[in-house]
């Protein structure tokens, strides 16, 4: 079993960057692929972007990509999303997904994953 752990969200200028960082417990960590989803209000949830285990294999939402970038520390634990150029639609409170199931196309969905973070608010004014 995975806990999750989120921090990092805050509030931004459109334009401006931010890191969140999602810590995981569990010995095996490494053995989980990672994923980042938000949901806006009054919005379903969106996925965001996913990693395998080793960081390898990455996927992106079509609305991040080339601003957001998934990364992950099995070291310490941790997955991470830089995100870059923000826009006041990134909007939305950002949680981190685990699943220890191979890497399928549900992996960019969230029916892909297990565990799940409580979620950190990100907010881009604009």
């Amino acid at each position: 079993q995975v806990q999750l752990v989120e921090s990092g969200g805050g509030l931004v200028q459109a334009g401006g960057s931010l890191r969140l960082s999602c810590a995981a417990s569990g010995r095996t960590f490494s053995n989980y692929a990672m994923g980042w989803f938000r949901q806006a209000p009054g919005k379903e949830r969106e996925f965001v972007a996913a990693i395998d285990w080793n960081g390898v294999t990455t996927a992106y939402g079509d609305s991040v990509k080339g601003r957001f970038t998934i990364s992950r520390d099995n070291a310490k634990k941790a997955v991470y999303l830089q995100m870059t150029s923000l826009k006041p639609e990134d909007t939305a409170v950002y949680s981190c997904a685990a699943t220890i199931r191979a890497w399928n196309p549900l992996t960019v969905t969230a029916r892909g994953y297990d565990y799940w973070g409580q979620g950190t608010r990100v907010t881009v004014s604009s």
